[in-house]
């Protein structure tokens, strides 16, 4: 990935509404966010010649090629994991682009997780490889599996329940100024968070991502190139994904340390094609299906010390004007949970200057996808 370094460039993002429901059908709102995404970079659909989405999407690339009008298309790819791959969408085009292979690329995501069913609700495929050593003892679910790694990270280094608060605080304090954020007119308190109901102890429900129907898309094109489109251009300054020894889904089971997840694998890549570090980070988007998720990619991304994540959300540190705002326009918490492209498109406004909480000067961002599976993170700049 050396070889992409501020080499491409994101130029357009696009998105639909987000709701619990919406009315369309999935492919119907990926060519809305596509479109969306092309009209903001000023480029004509029939200029793509690139694709990378998720194995999950259920809209391929022949259907989407059709209904939007691309041209020939000489490079296309997907990424698995689910929230894993959502950096590694862009982070394939931009190797795609920066090697020749391809000039106008389009990443996107497309769900209707809010009133479609829920992915381990399938029994036909309830008992993968690795789902045999959890489902038949309880871990049915997600947030099950996470709610475990929780429990460790607490009983190991002393997190508590006011760590994930914070968290959770921030992302909706974030939301309830961006009026696209589900959780726009919804303020949280620390009495409701500590009061409302188990999800999966310790993992209460303002630590769960929401359920949303949307999608969202972004284009990438050549730095070249990138001059003459209709924004300012974000480039891709370091890319990485991450898949550690031995690792075994959320669980991870069979690590030496099970908090060692894959943002550690990824951390070590992204970093060393980097120009600069964790300390000049100005803000950072970090997936969060979970609130513990936070903390745990804080330290594997080198924010902090190991078992100190928790710490490190105290005194409004995830706030705007605190060491490292994060998810500023809701996250997966309080904005859209759309396997975390939002936050991809969210770290472009932010360095665009044009996000609804804005952190002043913003000029390097970090965005991670999802923690506790195999992962994929970006480091974006706007420095030319």
């Amino acid at each position: 990935m050396a070889g992409i370094r501020d080499a491409t460039a994101i130029v357009g993002i696009g998105q639909t509404p987000f709701a619990r429901r919406l009315d369309e059908d999935e492919r119907t709102l990926a060519c809305r966010a596509v479109l969306a995404a092309l009209d903001d970079a000023g480029i004509a659909p029939g200029e793509v010649d690139a694709l990378a989405s998720f194995t999950m999407e259920e809209t391929d690339e022949v259907e989407l090629a059709k209904a939007v009008g691309f041209g020939d298309l000489t490079f296309f790819s997907k990424v698995g994991y689910g929230g894993g791959g959502s950096c590694a969408t862009v982070a394939h085009l931009a190797a795609a682009i920066a090697s020749g292979q391809a000039s106008v690329g389009v990443a996107w995501r497309s769900r209707k997780r809010g009133s479609g069913p829920r992915p381990w609700t399938d029994t036909t495929v309830q008992l993968p490889t690795p789902a045999q050593w959890t489902r038949p003892f309880g871990l049915l679910r997600p947030a099950d599996e996470i709610a475990m790694l929780t429990r460790r990270y607490m009983h190991e280094y002393g997190a508590t329940r006011d760590h994930l608060f914070n968290v959770a605080l921030a992302c909706r304090n974030r939301a309830n100024q961006n009026p696209a954020a589900v959780m726009y007119d919804r303020p949280l308190t620390r009495e409701m968070y500590m009061t409302s109901r188990w999800i999966s102890e310790p993992l209460c429900l303002f630590d769960n991502c929401l359920e949303t129907d949307g999608a969202l898309a972004c284009v990438v094109v050549s730095r070249e190139r990138a001059r003459d489109c209709a924004r300012r251009p974000v480039y891709i300054h370091s890319a990485a994904q991450g898949l550690p020894a031995q690792h075994h889904g959320m669980v991870n089971y069979w690590n030496d340390d099970p908090l060692t997840g894959p943002a550690w694998t990824a951390a070590r890549h992204l970093w060393k094609h980097a120009d600069f570090t964790p300390e000049d980070v100005d803000v950072a988007q970090i997936y969060d299906a979970f609130s513990a998720l936070i903390p745990l990619s804080l330290e594997g991304y080198g924010f902090c010390g190991r078992g100190e994540g928790g710490a490190f959300t105290e005194q409004g540190a995830l706030e705007i004007g605190g060491r490292l705002p994060v998810n500023t326009g809701g996250g997966g918490l309080s904005e859209a949970y759309v396997h975390g492209f939002n936050l991809i498109t969210e770290g472009v406004k932010q360095l665009r200057g044009t996000s609804t909480a804005q952190v002043p000067g913003a000029a390097t961002c970090l965005v991670t996808a999802g923690e506790g599976v195999p992962t994929s993170a970006l480091l974006l700049t706007n420095r030319s």
